[in-house]
């Protein structure tokens, strides 16, 4: 993988992370770095699946795949604010 392929992951994975976060109602008590792994770990795994299915590349802006991306960082931030929230309380 070249640099701006790490970059662009990282990036991917901060706007994936932040969406997630939005769509968890409330406030969530994570550090951003764990939120930006989570959006790459969602983007990743959301992109496999869109591959799976068949829509990973269509013609335009991929919103299933950006809707999967996005429901898998919200399970991700909701899951771990329950364990994060645990373990600090």
């Amino acid at each position: 993988m070249a640099i701006t392929g790490i970059i662009s992951a990282i990036f991917i994975g901060i706007v994936i992370g932040a969406l997630g976060r939005l769509v968890i109602p409330g406030r969530q008590h994570l550090p951003i770095w764990l939120t930006i792994v989570i959006g790459i770990v969602a983007a990743l795994i959301g992109t496999a699946i869109a591959g799976v299915f068949g829509v990973a590349d269509t013609r335009g802006i991929d919103w299933i795949e950006l809707a999967i991306q996005i429901a898998l960082a919200a399970l991700g931030v909701s899951l771990a604010e329950g364990l994060y929230g645990r373990r600090k309380g």
